[in-house]
């Protein structure tokens, strides 16, 4: 597969010592016209990469933050096909941060695995992660992707078997994005020293880039976190921080006043410990 979008900017963190910041957001939530716009305040305050979140009907891994951004999305209309449009709007005007397509493997089926991949890489998306495609099944997805330049991106967690673990390490794709929590999208109770333990020891094995995601509310656990990995995922605080804004310009405006904070304190604990995870 060649090199993307994902692979160049993991390259460019390592060599400056940075941690990724990668926020979450539901396509057509807040509403269909902040999508885009909410995504250039992300990378303005400090986004390294985006998830764009496919809004889905019955989404099972996500927490009621994220559930009921999706039934919004839905209702306003925002499918598949719309969230690519989304994204190749956003190419308009960036064509470096990369973009991953987060959701579930359905519309994905709907459309062929093939046809999803090509429409993904024509809009300008970089990879897709797949909540519900385990690794043993996820062979022809992961041949469309790939034929395409695309990152088939996958999730470890603290219930991942050992076999399945190092299986994962050692196929990954773009980053290999690590549940800190056995549970939904917006869980609490994280025991950040458990999650920096597993995580590190994810990061010394797999081939890409360890991200830590779920539980993340705020700068302090970002940075707490961030440690031992090679960045965040922030999702569910950063929709509940939009949910009810009044136009697009008040959702990137609550966007990026979000997630400034996390890049500062993630760039803060860089510069206190500037030994990455894979050093030692």
């Amino acid at each position: 597969m060649p090199m993307n979008r994902l692979q160049r900017k993991f390259e460019v963190l390592a060599k400056s010592g940075r941690k990724a910041l990668v926020p979450f957001i539901t396509a057509g939530d807040p509403s269909l016209e902040a999508t885009v716009p909410v995504m250039h305040a992300l990378v303005a305050a400090g986004a390294d990469a985006i998830e764009l979140g496919v809004p889905f009907s019955d989404p099972m891994a996500d927490g009621p933050v994220i559930q009921r951004s999706s039934e919004r999305a839905i209702a306003r209309g925002a499918g598949l096909r719309w969230v690519l449009a989304q994204v190749q709007a956003f190419r308009e005007r960036d064509a470096t941060t990369p973009v991953v397509l987060m959701g579930y493997l359905n519309p994905v089926e709907i459309l062929g695995a093939g046809a999803f991949a090509r429409a993904a890489a024509e809009a300008g998306v970089d990879g897709a992660l797949l909540v519900d495609l385990p690794p043993e099944e996820a062979g022809p997805t992961r041949a469309a992707l790939n034929a395409e330049g695309l990152a088939l991106v996958a999730l470890a967690a603290p219930t991942t078997a050992p076999a399945r673990l190092q299986r994962l390490a050692r196929e990954a794709q773009g980053y290999l994005y690590y549940v800190s929590l056995a549970g939904v999208t917006g869980a609490g109770h994280l025991d950040p020293g458990e999650v920096r333990r597993r995580a590190g020891e994810l990061a010394q094995r797999a081939v890409v880039p360890v991200l830590v995601g779920f539980g993340i509310r705020d700068a302090a656990t970002a940075a707490a976190l961030a440690v031992a990995a090679d960045g965040v995922v922030v999702g569910s605080a950063l929709v509940q921080a939009m949910a009810g804004a009044g136009g697009a310009v008040e959702a990137a405006r609550r966007a990026g006043e979000f997630l400034a904070p996390l890049r500062a304190a993630l760039d803060g604990a860089a510069r206190a410990t500037p030994a990455g995870p894979r050093s030692g």
